[in-house]
């Protein structure tokens, strides 16, 4: 699969806004696009994997949750630091990140991680050390 830089990036918008109305009616939490807010993305990603446990971490449920909370979470780096979307293809997988300037980022890679690795992984850390790793 092939994607236009234009075309992920108005598909990760669109999952950011998913994310937002997600949160919303699963958990009533309200995501305002700050970087404060991504604090409430480790609440919310185990609050699906307890309400919904072996749904959430079926391949489709993951692969949705990991880009909707992905895309909210590089749709805020985007606000705050800037950069463009790009689809990669790397050993067999295909790769969503957010590139700034020499820099790229995995942020469904993250949420990945989070939710089937280590729950102890904090994206709002990851956030925090992508946008400082830029401006320094």
């Amino acid at each position: 699969m092939s994607l236009t830089n234009q075309e992920i990036t108005e598909l990760m918008e669109q999952a950011s806004a998913d994310a937002i109305l997600i949160s919303l009616e699963e958990f009533n939490i309200h995501l305002d696009k700050s970087v404060d807010s991504v604090t409430l993305i480790d609440d919310i990603l185990s609050g699906f994997v307890d309400r919904y446990a072996d749904q959430a971490l079926e391949d489709q449920g993951l692969f949705t949750l990991c880009n909707i909370y992905g895309a909210y979470v590089g749709e805020v780096f985007r606000q705050v630091v800037g950069g463009d979307w790009e689809f990669r293809q790397e050993d067999d997988q295909e790769i969503v990140m957010v590139v700034f300037q020499d820099k790229s980022f995995a942020f469904t890679g993250i949420c990945y991680e989070r939710l089937a690795i280590d729950n102890t992984l904090s994206v709002h850390k990851y956030l925090l050390q992508a946008i400082k790793n830029c401006q320094s």
